[in-house]
């Protein structure tokens, strides 16, 4: 979970990659995976209400940390334990959820294997994890056969039968799966979905975005939280994290309600960046510097979907550069783009061939979530994207509602990873995606613009 991944533990990995890739290969030979028949799980699955919802949080250094910080800002959640391999981590959070004013929730920190102990307990309802990616499906996978919901940091898995897996889970558990994308809560996110559900960029025709944060210090540091990711640079070529920019480009076009992805075609860059990295920070002939990776520099995805968008996606994390998910989103009247700076060009209101500033649309256009709940976001985490997003997973549990994120929309954005290592190892031949809805896609609802 929190520590540093050791050989046994990347051994395993890598045999999961190796299952995955054999996964893929049946996605191209017609073989589905999971449950044969029409699903009975998702048309908007909505679980019982809750009216106290009790968690229970696997990885809690910083990222698990802030989700029990904002767990401990919203009613009727009760944080009843903590896992983490690490004692002092659970420790540190146990003190904060007592400095809150609720009860000091049970710790677990007897190895790799004792969250199963926490997700047996009878008192919890939703279990929040926030570990390294090789956890992520096999995590939500007991605790949703131990009857809890699972709600799961990006990506939701790492290879096409993990995908599966979490499908077919939840499908037989009756229990969600959320895939805590946080950046389908931002601001201007928000706004241009609302923007294209009042049709006002037209009929939505392509889109752009992606990962592009210079993670090398992370990577080639020394704290735990920069090995796990290393090693997958090491052993893959793809996209290995594609759901920040995809999410909430894939609910703008209504993938899994009313259309779906079909197929990408990837391509990977040399790799240089974190080579020279290394020999800059350790020394030419330092290991790391000599070490051969895996991952290009520059990884670009388009897929392509059935109504017919197409959708560029970029992953880059070994370069120098600003941060960005290079969100655009265009259609028939016009575009909305967000990197360096969000602006707006729509047809018969913006100056031809010119941009406004999206300011002049924040009035009218606004999300109502963003509206309700921006004073008690401030200081939630990211400009406050992961105060709604924790606001919003809470509310559906209370009220018996609809996930906005389900484990349909876990698994064809997180799928994106091993389809595009496989595209790439191919010399960048056509992968089509697994219909994880069993079909169900083409009756499901969009997703609605709600409220607060």
């Amino acid at each position: 979970m929190s520590g540093i991944l050791d050989r046994r533990e990347f051994l395993a990995a890598g045999v999961g990659l190796a299952v995955g890739a054999v996964g893929i290969a049946g996605c191209q030979s017609g073989i589905t995976g999971g449950i044969p028949g029409k699903s009975a799980y998702r048309n908007g699955f909505a679980a019982e209400p809750l009216d106290v919802v009790r968690v229970g949080v696997i990885g809690v250094g910083n990222r698990g940390s802030g989700h029990v910080r904002r767990f401990l800002k919203l009613d009727n959640v009760e944080v009843r334990a903590i896992c983490d391999i690490l004692e002092d981590e659970v420790a540190k959070v146990q003190k904060m959820v007592e400095e809150a004013g609720q009860k000091i929730p049970d710790g677990y920190s007897q190895g790799d294997d004792d969250y199963k102990r926490m997700c047996q307990r009878d008192d919890l309802d939703l279990v929040v994890i926030a570990t390294p990616w090789r956890w992520h499906a096999p995590m939500c996978v007991d605790a949703m056969n131990m009857g809890k919901h699972a709600a799961v940091e990006v990506p939701a898995a790492v290879t096409t039968e993990e995908c599966w897996q979490l499908v077919d889970t939840a499908e037989r558990t009756g229990k969600h799966c959320v895939i805590l994308e946080n950046c389908c809560y931002d601001r201007v996110e928000l706004m241009v979905m609302n923007m294209v559900r009042q049709s006002v960029l037209g009929e939505l025709v392509h889109a752009e975005c992606g990962y592009l944060h210079d993670l090398r210090g992370h990577k080639l540091g020394k704290a735990y939280q920069g090995q796990w990711r290393l090693e997958h640079s090491i052993r893959r070529n793809g996209d290995l994290y594609p759901t920040h920019g995809l999410g909430p480009v894939a609910q703008c076009m209504n993938i899994n309600r009313g259309n779906q992805f079909d197929y990408l075609v990837s391509v990977a860059s040399k790799s240089r960046g974190l080579n020279l990295s290394a020999a800059k920070k350790f020394g030419p002939d330092s290991d790391l510097a000599k070490q051969k990776y895996a991952l290009g520099d520059v990884v670009t995805t388009t897929i392509k979907t059935v109504s017919g968008e197409t959708i560029v996606v970029t992953h880059d994390t070994d370069t120098p550069r600003p941060y960005s998910r290079d969100i655009l989103i265009q259609g028939t009247k016009g575009l909305v783009r967000k990197y360096p700076k969000a602006l707006v060009h729509i047809e018969g209101v913006s100056k031809k061939h010119g941009w406004q500033e999206i300011d002049e649309y924040y009035q009218k256009y606004d999300h109502p979530l963003w509206t309700s709940l921006k004073e008690k976001a401030k200081g939630g985490g990211h400009g406050g994207m992961d105060y709604i997003m924790a606001y919003r997973l809470i509310e559906c549990l209370r009220k018996g509602e609809p996930m906005d994120m389900d484990v349909y929309d876990a698994a064809a954005w997180s799928v994106v990873s091993p389809l595009s290592e496989q595209s790439i190892a191919s010399g960048s031949k056509p992968v089509k995606f697994p219909d994880f809805t069993r079909r169900t896609w083409k009756s499901r609802e969009p997703l609605a613009v709600i409220g607060a």
